[in-house]
């Protein structure tokens, strides 16, 4: 049970700093007009998340039928 809260904390330390990273880099990039890019491509992870969720939906909706 811990290795699971360990992994599962882990997990959010890292997703919550890399967030925090980039949002602090597109504040500064945006006042000092520099071309900062991102460490996340945060559009593609909301694309892959959101078709990893339908297809999870399909399936789960596949095996209660």
């Amino acid at each position: 049970m811990r290795v699971l809260i360990g992994i599962l904390l882990g997990v959010t330390i890292t997703v919550g700093g890399a967030y925090l990273y980039d949002s602090h880099n597109a504040v500064t990039a945006a006042n000092a007009n520099s071309l900062h890019r991102p460490m996340v491509n945060w559009d593609v992870v909301s694309s892959n998340w959101h078709r990893l969720t339908e297809r999870a939906r399909a399936e789960w909706t596949r095996l209660a039928s």
